[in-house]
């Protein structure tokens, strides 16, 4: 304990109400003392000098260190329901935070920790206020000043003041010694109002989670916690929340209980699964959660603003009202689909007479880039944009490049792989199915490649691929030719890899396994010069596409 002791040509004055004592010597050196007494600490029998500092002025202070002035500019992409959503009172009090300039507030995270505390430095916050609106395109701006020793800026804590979502593209920040740092968000951040956790946007310099800064990874574990969620309450829209749970509301059990389903998502059913709602529970079976027609998606997950609006109640309606009926009875067989292919090509050219419709102009509204509308003498022609591919070329989707092309940037680029094996076989019970071997062979292989290689050069050299959907959709092939007007096959495509890296297909095997009293049906097609031959070629991989899109519906896309 410190006592103080009369200097008897200096008496300790402790009257001035600005001033206040600053223990310098053996306790801290970072301000410089001017005259002062002397106290004795008991334990060290030494001398502490005793100065005056002005109260204002905090003792931690480096007077040395000066503050580097950082301008963040973040730019938000205004959308058409944020305003709607805002007109009002609330519209009004975002006004006035914008005009005041309180509208984000943003907080500078350091990479470093403190050297003195080993803890996270303090953020640094500002406040950004609107500069700019060009389209739209919204910009605000913030000045922050920063201690020199703050250290790289690692991330950044962003508050939406507004009522409203906001979507932030990016935040730019300049004036900083080793030059700009770019922070991509692309992401909406919710109102304050709505949640009052702070958006952490990281920035672009990735990490391994061994190399973390140490001043990130506590920001960092917390985000991701918050991902993952904890299992509680009802998720918000305006969540970005990743916490998995079974398929359990795909009937509403409580409106008819013939409309149940089973649930997916469990041990007995793995896959596939979906994001946890915490809706309640269905009053009739407690297994099944109520069905509502809003799910809940993460927030980035969701679908674009123009998908929505397409996909309002009143498209949805008037194109079963109207399109799918005309089409029905203008050109499609119920039985058959589309008779012949110059059927699909009057969608583009011909169109289609709609009936009369009560909104004017509702196809050009609800159908943006899709179809359009053509008026003549009060009738309504509907007529299909013609994609820019079939522009060029009428027959493009026929050609063997397209084939090939959409097998790798098509819809499903992941089922073709590497031929491994030879000869192909299938894995499916004989007894059941058929004979096990291909009817793709050898010397058909290599008659197609023009004899450059055998096939089992082309196997180690990598140039052999295939699409292999024999025997994932055998098995399914009776049923669908049972219903009325339908056709199905198995299917095996094979193509060799040219030397100027593009894929060229060789052959397909189409599958029909024994039913209704006859053996296994087989046949291979390859490229052919003449008319029929070029046409079953055609067919063909019709078939395969036909395949591939519906592996990628039902398996990859919705399965997985």
């Amino acid at each position: 304990m410190l006592k103080p002791l009369v200097h008897q040509s200096n008496p300790i004055k402790t009257t001035l109400p600005w001033q206040k004592p600053y223990f310098h010597g053996s306790g801290s050196t970072s301000l410089p003392v001017k005259s002062g007494s002397f106290l004795t600490n008991k334990k060290t029998r030494k001398n502490v000098k005793v100065g005056f500092v002005p109260c204002n002025i905090k003792a931690v202070t480096n007077t040395t260190d000066k503050a580097v002035g950082v301008k963040a500019v973040v730019t938000v992409k205004e959308s058409v329901s944020s305003f709607l959503k805002t007109v009002g009172l609330n519209r009004g009090l975002d006004d006035i935070k914008d005009l005041f300039g309180k509208t984000l507030l943003l907080e500078l995270v350091s990479a470093e920790l403190d050297p003195r505390t080993g803890l996270e430095k303090r953020t640094i916050k500002g406040y950004a206020h609107r500069i700019s609106k060009e389209g739209e395109q919204v910009q605000y701006e913030a000045n922050i000043e920063i201690p020199q020793d703050f250290g790289e800026i690692g991330a950044v804590l962003v508050e939406n003041e507004h009522h409203k979502e906001m979507f932030i593209d990016n935040i730019v920040l300049d004036g900083l010694p080793n030059g700009p740092v770019n922070v991509n968000c692309n992401s909406y951040v919710h109102s304050k109002y709505d949640n009052p956790r702070k958006r952490a946007f990281f920035t672009n310099k990735s990490y391994l989670p061994s190399e973390t800064p140490s001043g990130l990874r506590k920001l960092r574990e917390e985000e991701l916690l918050n991902l993952q969620g904890n299992g509680q309450g009802q998720r918000k829209s305006s969540e970005r929340i990743y916490d998995y749970d079974v398929y359990n509301d795909l009937g509403d059990v409580d409106a008819d209980p013939n409309k149940k389903r089973l649930v997916l998502g469990g041990k007995e059913f793995p896959y596939p699964r979906r994001c946890r709602t915490g809706r309640p529970r269905c009053e009739t079976d407690s297994n099944y959660e109520k069905w509502e027609a809003n799910f809940y998606v993460p927030r980035d997950e969701a679908f674009s603003e123009v998908k929505q609006l397409s996909f309002a109640s009143n498209f949805v309606y008037s194109m079963l009202q109207a399109v799918i009926p005309t089409l029905e009875s203008t050109i499609l067989d119920p039985d058959l689909g589309f008779p012949d292919f110059n059927a699909i090509d009057q969608l583009f050219t011909e169109g289609l007479k709609l009936p009369a419709l009560d909104k004017k102009d509702l196809w050009k509204s609800i159908l943006p880039r899709l179809i359009k509308a053509v008026s003549e003498e009060n009738e309504s022609i509907l007529r299909f944009e013609t994609p820019e591919t079939l522009e060029r070329d009428k027959f493009f989707w026929l050609r063997d490049e397209e084939f090939s092309r959409q097998t790798l940037a098509g819809l499903n680029p992941f089922s073709i792989k590497l031929v491994t094996e030879w000869p192909l076989k299938s894995k499916l019970d004989p007894n059941i199915y058929g004979p096990a071997e291909s009817a793709i062979t050898t010397d058909l292989i290599e008659r197609e490649i023009k004899d450059v290689m055998t096939v089992h050069q082309a196997i180690k050299q990598k140039k052999l691929f295939i699409l292999d959907y024999h025997d994932l959709f055998l098995p399914y092939v009776k049923k669908v030719r049972d219903l009325k007007g339908r056709t199905f096959y198995g299917s095996r495509t094979i193509f060799f890899l040219n030397p100027d890296e593009t894929l060229r297909p060789v052959a397909i095997e189409l599958t029909r396994p024994p039913m209704d009293g006859k053996p296994q049906w087989k046949e291979v097609y390859t490229p052919c010069l003449h008319s029929t031959g070029d046409w079953l070629w055609k067919l063909a991989k019709t078939h395969v596409l036909a395949h591939d899109t519906l592996y990628h519906q039902l398996v990859s896309h919705w399965y997985y």
